[in-house]
């Protein structure tokens, strides 16, 4: 599921693909895994996978950092036999979410990242999703008790 509300911002991942060397995928996502966006070099289906992958490690950081004391997580990089993964907080509740080539200059790509971010912040920055209260549902949600 995309959100049809962030579309506007393809052409930011766009321009970072297509700027900086070794990148191949960009995604936007908010920090639950939806696809807020995404660069047109990725497939729809690649880039909801790689917004769930992304969510996952950005939620496992976020977990280290609250159990440890340690602060937030600003971002999370994983390097794998043919390709490095960088996920990058995007303003509250979303992420940045790219995957470059293994020859690609992790320092620049990290750079340009935040400057990406930095770039779209008020765009990138998404609300906490909460469940309806009221409604069909409410109704699955009422206390009970039991004799």
């Amino acid at each position: 599921m995309t959100s049809s509300t962030s579309g506007n911002l393809d052409w930011l991942l766009d321009d970072l693909v297509g700027r900086v060397p070794g990148v191949r995928f960009a995604t936007l996502l908010s920090t639950d895994g939806l696809l807020l966006g995404r660069s047109a070099q990725t497939v729809r289906e690649q880039a909801e996978h790689l917004s769930a992958l992304a969510s996952a490690l950005h939620g496992l950081g976020r977990s280290a950092g609250t159990y440890f004391e340690i602060g937030g997580v600003q971002q999370t990089v994983i390097e794998l036999d043919h390709g490095i993964l960088f996920v990058t907080a995007a303003g509250a509740n979303a992420c940045l979410a790219v995957l470059t080539e293994e020859s690609a200059n992790m320092g620049m790509v990290a750079f340009e990242m935040n400057q990406t971010v930095q770039r779209a912040r008020t765009f990138l920055s998404t609300p906490t999703r909460t469940p309806e209260i009221d409604g069909p549902a409410a109704a699955t949600h009422t206390d009970r008790t039991l004799p």
